[in-house]
């Protein structure tokens, strides 16, 4: 295989289990691989660890798996009889020891195994099982797609993690109801498919829910966006200017969108609409979450996107925050709400400016052009499926036409933000509604970079430290050491 190149290095705990990380690479390898090892257990403990598992599955029937009421009831059912086994293989263990095997043991023989060790690594993205014949891959946060050290051996042991997934949410997946779609309650999205609809094996996706969230300063150190990109945005949303979020699939949409949630102030209410929730605001400020709900089996109970959005209206926003617009009447409620004086955030799929107004100007959304001069700037994500390196594109005004004129585009060969165009339609609304001068304006976005700077060096990457000190800076007590 060559010789390795270790790119990256750390541990992960996972109940009591420390778990060593490490992504290497080689010349022969195509993409860089996920090793992971168990830190804190000899190879010996393992080997018996293995052997106990193996009994435990040779003397319980497992058969009924699928009828058992939860995940916790059929750990709760089967703990004394791995409880017993470890204390016959490890007499005279201390307490501490004993329980950590025995939640072990309890996680490899009825839980997610090896996959609960990838859900608690805080830098992976998604994780995905094909089959039984591959590894399992990962997308990491900062190396993008990568080959796991692990598999999952048997098909069978992917369909009892997906029944096993399912059932914490109360969702069935069968061979008669093969597809299984489901948002747990961590926030993690999973979904599943039994063979033969998956030709080559059963198979799960999991993409994970941000517990640490996307923030200005983690953006501007990775590179995703520079500093006088962020001033620009920032200037836009302390002003109340709407902001349409853009980008292929996996981009960084809703990341972005919450980036520029750093920058609302704390003395408005905020209205959050998502199918599930991914966005997390800084603790200070005024916010209430919503979350669209699907029918029940028999139709019933569904809560949409519209009925959230028009619930909205009526709840006194200053803020409104849209997960994805998809269809036409969301638009509309959407622009509608512009122009009736509220500041909107959303996302739509789209590559470029100039797509984003295709999009929305034609069917399924299909609205008038001008209407679309009620959002401010559009923002394009990208990401290179080559590199996995997500970069701001563009950042384009509307004119009162609705078309996009591009203010900021990104150069992929220099990988830097490049300026296009100087505002002329930010700035008009600014000082219409301000009475700011051009001078001010460019003051304003200098401070606003030497902000930005600090925190960057500072390392403040926190989301709700963040928050406090952009309250600050709207309070004018803010004061850099």
């Amino acid at each position: 295989m060559g010789e390795e190149k270790i790119l990256d290095k750390y541990t992960v705990k996972v109940r009591d289990i420390l778990v060593g990380v490490e992504i290497v690479t080689s010349e022969e390898r195509p993409v860089p691989e996920y090793k992971v090892e168990i830190l804190n257990l000899s190879d010996a403990t393992k080997i018996i660890l293995e052997k106990i598992r193996q009994e435990f599955i040779s003397k319980v029937d497992l058969s009924n798996l699928d009828i058992v009421d939860s995940e916790q009831d059929l750990k709760k059912k089967f703990k004394k009889e791995i409880e017993s086994l470890v204390y016959k293989y490890f007499p005279g263990i201390d307490s501490e020891t004993h329980k950590m095997l025995v939640n072990y043991l309890i996680e490899e023989s009825l839980g997610l195994g090896r996959i609960d060790i990838l859900l608690n690594d805080p830098y992976l993205e998604e994780i995905v099982i094909n089959n039984s014949k591959e590894p399992i891959w990962v997308y990491h946060r900062y190396y993008g797609w990568l080959e796991t050290n692990l598999k999952v051996v048997t098909e069978e042991r992917i369909r009892h993690y997906a029944i096993m997934i399912g059932r914490r949410v109360g969702k069935d997946i069968t061979q008669l109801n093969p597809l299984m779609d489901a948002h747990l309650p961590t926030g993690d999205r999973v979904n599943a498919t039994l063979k033969p609809i998956s030709t080559k094996g059963n198979t799960i996706t999991i993409r994970k829910f941000a517990t640490e969230p996307w923030t200005i300063t983690k953006f501007i150190r990775i590179g995703t966006i520079d500093y006088e990109a962020a001033a620009l945005l920032w200037l836009a949303v302390q002003n109340e200017l709407s902001i349409l979020v853009t980008g292929g699939t996996g981009s960084g949409k809703t990341s972005m969108l919450n980036v520029l949630a750093n920058f609302l102030p704390a003395n408005q209410r905020i209205i959050s609409i998502e199918d599930t929730r991914e966005l997390t605001l800084p603790a200070n400020l005024h916010w209430v979450p919503l979350e669209t709900r699907l029918p029940n089996p028999e139709g019933k109970g569904g809560v949409t996107m519209l009925d959230l959005l028009v619930n909205s209206l009526r709840m006194r926003p200053d803020r409104i925050i849209v997960g994805e617009i998809r269809r036409k009447e969301e638009a509309e409620v959407l622009l509608e709400a512009m122009h009736t004086g509220h500041s909107v955030y959303a996302t739509l799929h789209a590559n470029d400016a100039e797509e984003t107004v295709i999009r929305l100007t034609n069917p399924p959304i299909g609205i008038p052009k001008p209407m679309i001069s009620a959002v401010s700037l559009i923002l394009v994500q990208n990401r290179n499926r080559r590199t996995g390196k997500r970069r701001t594109f563009q950042i384009a005004e509307i004119t009162p036409s609705g078309d996009p004129r591009i203010l900021m585009q990104h150069n992929f060969q220099k990988d830097v933000l490049e300026e296009v165009n100087p505002s002329i339609y930010m700035k008009k609304k600014l000082k219409l509604y301000t009475g700011i001068s051009d001078d001010e304006i460019e003051a304003d976005l200098k401070e606003k970079e030497r902000i930005l700077r600090y925190m960057v060096k500072k390392r403040i990457e926190d989301v709700h430290k963040i928050g406090l000190l952009i309250s600050k800076y709207y309070t004018g007590t803010l004061r850099l050491e």
